[in-house]
């Protein structure tokens, strides 16, 4: 009852129950990370999964071994978290005498670190508890989008990063974190939702009826025009139309996102009058074009979308 391996065991006992805030207070635990030996996570990492909330389920855990060490008890474990089968070995020593029984504690920290990169959101969710990047980045509402988010987290525990907004979407990416003191990296790119990649055709669409309203050659700040050797007959207004609209795609783009060069086609009808003869003839004709963009996401979680170098509204 008193030895290192029962120790561990009230650990595990702790996380396997969701007791997050008494799992940090068990000796050790919450050391100054700061001052702790070879270790390799960031000390201003948050704190933010350190609860309940954002715990997996813990079964199947039992000690395994018990190897003394100079003064230190190595003990190692084997546990199912989240599903995931693992093993972690923890350093403990003995801190001092309650009466006759010793009194143990984590001789290092059995906390480690996510170091989580998310592109394509700011709202995410780890093992379904939400988090928003600027809540839980040291830079705040300043956080850069690519910048790694430093995350303490107990070992052993299975960890789950998804993300589901009216923007993007990921089926999610599970990882292992079973060895105290590490940092594990986890770069998760969320892809565009079907309901953002519509939003987007229909701001494009707009945007491209916009520019059909313009009774000139070359419609200002649009993807189309025409040109021609001669000019418009007396009081001719050109007309245009579009007869097939681009199919929009949306590709990740570092933090943000871009609509890939996509083909379609406006038409135009309009006289022209020849500067030779003076006569004027109609011109219909189909004018093939492509269309690119860049898609910001704004800090309200509004969408800024740029066709080429003209602007079109968010929504």
């Amino acid at each position: 009852m008193y030895s290192p391996s029962a120790f561990v065991q009230r650990y595990l006992d702790l996380l396997a129950t969701g007791r997050a805030a008494d799992a940090l207070r068990v000796p050790g635990v919450s050391a100054d990370l700061a001052l702790q030996q070879d270790t390799g996570i960031d000390a201003s990492s948050s704190e933010a999964l350190l609860r309940a909330a954002a715990l997996a389920q813990l079964t199947d855990y039992r000690v395994t071994s018990e190897q003394p060490d100079d003064g230190t008890y190595r003990v190692t474990t084997a546990y199912r978290a989240g599903g995931m089968r693992g093993t972690t070995t923890y350093s403990v020593v003995q801190d001092g005498w309650l009466g006759v029984v010793p009194n143990w504690r984590f001789q290092r920290s059995p906390l480690a670190e996510i170091e989580l990169t998310v592109r394509g959101a700011d709202d995410f969710a780890i093992n379904g508890f939400a988090l928003n990047r600027h809540q839980v980045s040291t830079q705040g509402a300043d956080a850069d989008p690519l910048d790694p988010l430093h995350l303490l987290v107990f070992t052993p525990g299975a960890y789950s990063v998804t993300v589901d907004t009216p923007i993007a979407a990921t089926p999610g990416v599970r990882v292992l974190a079973d060895t105290a003191l590490a940092r594990t990296p986890v770069d998760v790119q969320a892809h565009p939702t079907e309901k953002f990649t519509s939003l987007v055709q229909q701001k494009v669409e707009e945007f491209l009826a916009n520019c059909t309203t313009q009774q000139v050659l070359l419609p200002t700040a649009c993807p189309f025009g025409l040109e021609v050797s001669n000019r418009l007959a007396d009081g001719a207004l050109p007309k245009w139309s579009i007869t097939q609209q681009p199919t929009v795609t949306i590709e990740p783009d570092g933090a943000d996102w871009k609509i890939p060069p996509t083909d379609a086609v406006a038409h135009i009808d309009v006289k022209i009058k020849s500067v030779f003869d003076g006569s004027v003839h109609d011109v219909s004709e189909d004018v093939p074009f492509q269309i690119d963009g860049t898609i910001g996401i704004l800090p309200d979680g509004t969408a800024s979308i740029r066709v080429g170098s003209p602007s079109v509204d968010g929504g």
